[in-house]
């Protein structure tokens, strides 16, 4: 899952985002509006968390011109203008739910969350399976031969790229970008560690092993029976 947040408060927005990416999601992060609609226009993120008082562009007018493109996103507005008057006028305006700072990111998250329940297309697969192994993608829980597995939020998330992508082989360097949301640098094992390490959840206890290693190209999960 990719968020877009927008917050020009440096502090609030490391915390946030240290925060969602600890629970599994990308998230690309820019202090001024107009910076945020350009990101808006060139990649589809699932949901964005946007400030009000902004630079450049107002968190109000990004929210206007983002809806005027069609850009149907969910939008989560986290703000310190916290009257009534100012809620309605977040919602009238194209947000889809408003947050009130201070705020507990335990709640920020929960309605991060809950809005891309909500917002998910009604044709979009919930879970995925892929052979004995089934992967819920509303609830991030995984089983295998009805066996609950635990994993970490980026073991999910390479999972969850996976079995998204089940037929396609992913390369680092698209693994890297989607589960870390930086530019490979070959010198770098991170993706192997990790890959290894989702290996040991899903495949070690198992005779058929469903992440494949393609020689000199990337990763793939078998999709027998899937």
């Amino acid at each position: 899952m990719k968020v877009l947040l927008v917050e020009d408060d440096h502090k609030i927005s490391s915390f946030v985002k240290k925060g969602l990416q600890e629970a599994g999601f990308v998230v690309d992060d820019t202090a001024d509006g107009e910076q945020a609609l350009q990101f808006a226009e060139e990649i589809t993120y699932d949901v964005a968390i946007i400030d009000i008082m902004l630079p450049k562009l107002s968190g109000l007018n990004l929210i206007d011109h983002l809806r005027h493109r069609g850009i149907d996103m969910p939008i989560l507005i986290l703000s310190a203008k916290h009257t009534v008057d100012d809620r309605i006028k977040g919602l009238q305006r194209g947000a889809d739910d408003y947050m009130v700072k201070p705020f507990i990111f335990a709640e920020l998250l929960a309605r991060v969350q809950a809005l891309v329940r909500r917002t998910s297309k009604p044709m979009e697969a919930k879970r995925v399976v892929c052979g004995d192994l089934v992967v819920d993608l509303l609830e991030r829980k995984v089983s295998r031969g009805g066996m609950r597995i635990d994993l970490q939020p980026k073991e999910y998330a390479l999972l969850e790229y996976l079995v998204r992508n089940r037929g396609r082989t992913l390369s680092k360097t698209m693994i890297m970008e989607q589960i870390w949301d930086l530019h490979f640098d070959p010198q770098t094992n991170v993706v192997d560690v990790l890959v290894c390490r989702l290996r040991n959840k899903i495949d070690k206890n198992f005779p058929e092993k469903l992440i494949q290693t393609m020689r000199g190209i990337g990763y793939a999960i078998n999709t027998t029976d899937s």
